[in-house]
């Protein structure tokens, strides 16, 4: 089932600025609203060289044809289309974040930082300029009003589409103006929507890779603009032996098996790296799982004030990757103030630089509280984990 909107107003007098990326989701979202008499705007984000853009491969979003692809979407629905650009703005927020994150040995989240400032930042004040009431977009999560007047978000009818994780930075003002139709309803549904409104796009196929990756290679913008990432250095063993050397911690992430370049007689994984050192950790799995995530740059959207719920040890469900179920665990202050997410049950590939998002429960429609970036993890109690830290402090 399909809302578009729950205000007193006409649909004509509410204009919508429709986010329109050139696929099928966002495009159907501006077909609705066309379809259903509001007065409706389509703007298109050019976030990086256009003439480069146009040569990225197939399944690569805001390419150029996802330009022309929006550009057609309007001309057929007769809404005005608005190319804006954003190039500045994305590198300086999305780029620039991206790689210092994996030259200090994190392992970024993009579409968060994107999200977070030059969609639901900076294109919500281009859309008040506008006169916009509403910012529409497709993705997956459901906004639903609360009973005090503010709007909430909600996990998705289709899980394997909730895209909630990539949402959990969004501010209580900006959830008040977004809407977000396609919450209710599943992909093929989409799909069957944008045939009947008679959209080229209906079939075009769903973006795969980073939008400002060319070729899927992202160690060569990294080591572009930020080449200490690529610098070598040793791949340690956590009882201490060196194994082998690296060619940049940009290539590495917590959770890593495949692409080490060492030999084992067992199973090897990454389970930490120290940027500064140059140098990455690896040992067995039993060394992944971890019960304690430390979080800063944290948005909440619960009702309580964050500090109350912390303070309280509220307990809540969490995810710690995209595609993976939330889990249970419970907010904790540390001795030196800093928020933690306890663990009911320990989680494996917890990565510094990757969310930590917050829900009120684990199923379909729970609701998103917030989130934050995940700085540091603490593992059980190990042998392993002892050395780990003895060969930290005497680094």
């Amino acid at each position: 089932m399909i809302r578009l909107d729950d205000t007193s107003r006409s649909p004509s007098q509410t204009r919508v600025v429709v986010a329109m990326s050139g696929g099928v989701d966002s495009s159907v979202v501006a077909a609705l609203y066309a379809q259903a008499g509001y007065d409706v705007l389509g703007v298109t984000l050019q976030l990086y060289d256009h003439g480069e853009a146009m040569h990225h491969r197939p399944g690569a979003c805001c390419a150029g044809q996802d330009i022309y692809d929006a550009r057609t979407v309007a001309e057929k629905l007769g809404i005005p289309h608005y190319v804006l650009d954003y190039e500045s703005r994305f590198r300086h927020a999305v780029i620039e974040r991206f790689a210092d994150a994996y030259a200090a040995g994190e392992t970024p989240i993009p579409c968060v930082d994107c999200n977070r400032t030059v969609k639901f930042r900076d294109l919500l004040e281009t859309a008040r300029d506008l006169g916009a009431d509403i910012l529409a977009t497709g993705h997956y999560v459901t906004s639903r009003p609360l009973a005090d007047g503010r709007r909430a978000l909600f996990r998705p009818l289709d899980e394997n589409r909730d895209q909630s994780y990539f949402l959990y930075a969004t501010t209580q003002p900006q959830i008040d103006m977004l809407r977000f139709p396609l919450g209710e309803t599943t992909k093929p549904e989409v799909r069957a929507l944008a045939e009947g409104f008679g959209l080229k796009v209906a079939d075009k196929p769903d973006s795969q890779d980073i939008c400002f990756v060319p070729n899927g290679h992202y160690t060569a913008i990294v080591e572009k603009l930020r080449p200490e990432a690529a610098e070598p250095g040793e791949i340690v063993h956590l009882d201490g032996r060196v194994l082998g050397r690296h060619a940049g911690v940009m290539r590495y992430t917590i959770g890593q098996r495949k692409g080490l370049g060492i030999a084992s007689s067992e199973p090897l994984y990454v389970v930490g790296i120290d940027a500064g050192l140059r140098r990455v950790l690896v040992g067995p799995r039993s060394a992944l799982g971890v019960t304690v995530i430390r979080v800063d740059e944290v948005n909440w959207i619960g009702d309580e004030p964050l500090e109350t719920a912390a303070a309280a040890g509220r307990d809540l469900h969490v995810k710690v990757r995209s595609a993976r179920a939330p889990a249970p665990g419970r907010l904790a202050l540390a001795a030196d103030g800093a928020l933690e997410v306890h663990l009911s049950a320990a989680e494996e590939g917890v990565a510094p630089g990757q969310a930590c998002v917050f829900y009120e429960d684990a199923g379909a429609g729970a609701r998103l509280l917030g989130g934050g970036v995940i700085r540091r993890s603490r593992a059980p109690v190990t042998a392993l984990t002892r050395d780990a830290e003895m060969m930290a402090r005497s680094a």
